[in-house]
């Protein structure tokens, strides 16, 4: 395991792996990580409204930044009750799976897999039997080949693409702290309504090591690969301290303005 990051640095990681996977510069990457302080990430476009308590963020120490990729806001609650993973590939890595909803199934299946290897009875969504406008709390509804577990949403994901390559994210519950979900996200009536956590299906909280070694296994098995460990190059990390200083730890990024 990473050490933690903040939240404008993991942003700034991911964005520098996925241009150099666009440059050729940088391998397929399959990253797993945290975060140190706690952080809301909103999705792309969207606004920094009412539905995100920007006051109970700093009243509690849970930091606010802004995705590269899509989707809604999610709390990412450091280590002990959450996993990020981010993949940044190109659809030559995926064996020629081009299209958005190709790269959601091949990437779930891996998941799915890692999942009810820890024991988890998951399911891959399909189709969704939601609808309606888009929520701003992630887990309040399943997309496309998103993962649930009795009707409950347990990873949710979103992804940016540009050209041949792809940058998804994805949030993987093992526990929840509903309290402080129901401050971050006020206006949403009942977090645990629609999401649930591996310690709820398994009835034991996995930890943050036990599920990434399960993940990358999986990702092996379900499609062929070997994944071998990594860290940033130095124009890696030149970027992601670019990155940070000019986009993700901005209030002007933070307030949607590019």
């Amino acid at each position: 395991m990473t050490e933690p990051c903040d939240g404008a640095t993991n942003m700034a990681v991911d964005e520098a792996l996925f241009r150099g996977r666009q440059a050729g510069t940088s391998p397929p990457t399959l990253r797993c990580f945290a975060w140190d302080p706690p952080a809301v990430s909103l999705g792309y476009g969207q606004p920094l409204d009412e539905h995100v308590d920007a006051g109970a963020c700093r009243a509690l120490g849970v930091g606010i930044v802004r995705r590269p990729t899509g989707g809604s806001a999610i709390y990412h609650d450091g280590p002990e009750r959450e996993l990020t993973y981010c993949v940044t590939a190109s659809a030559d890595d995926l064996g020629g799976v081009t299209d958005l909803l190709g790269t959601y199934h091949w990437i779930a299946s891996a998941l799915c897999r890692a999942l009810r290897d820890l024991g988890a009875p998951v399911e891959i969504v399909a189709i969704p039997a939601g609808a309606g406008p888009t929520p701003a709390f992630c887990f309040a509804r399943t997309g496309r080949y998103e993962l649930e577990i009795t009707g409950r949403k347990i990873v949710g994901s979103a992804q940016r693409r540009q050209g041949a390559c792809f940058l998804q994210h994805g949030s993987i519950m093992l526990g929840a702290d509903e309290p402080r979900l129901r401050a971050l996200f006020p206006t949403t009536a009942d977090p645990l309504a629609t999401m649930t956590t591996l310690e709820a299906a398994l009835g034991r909280r996995p930890t943050w090591d036990e599920c990434a070694e399960r993940l990358a296994a999986a990702f092996e098995a379900e499609h062929g690969l070997v994944l071998r460990p990594g860290g940033l190059d130095p124009d890696e990390t030149a970027m992601v301290e670019r990155l940070v200083q000019e986009r993700y730890g901005t209030g002007r990024w933070l307030a949607g303005v590019p």
